[in-house]
């Protein structure tokens, strides 16, 4: 499985994630992947008033926006 970064703020994704086999590490404050990972999970509270998202990564970007932990581990799925 690959490492998946996830925002603060996500607990019960965190957790879910961690339930399946997944290496989870925390997203950074300035939104660094040092770890290496192949996908992000963010709030979604991190779009402006014009809807475009202030994380600038070269992976995927998951939104949990209105998502279970389970539809966002059905998301992650589809990248790794």
């Amino acid at each position: 499985m690959k490492t998946i970064a996830v925002e603060q703020g996500l607990s019960p994704v965190k957790q879910y994630l961690c339930s399946q086999g997944c290496e989870v590490v925390d997203v950074q404050n300035d939104n660094s992947l040092s770890q290496g990972a192949s996908v992000m999970v963010v709030t979604g509270s991190d779009k402006n008033l014009m809807g475009m998202q202030s994380v600038t990564q070269n992976i995927p970007i998951i939104s949990a926006d209105g998502l279970s932990p389970e539809e966002v581990y059905q998301r992650v799925q589809s990248y790794v």
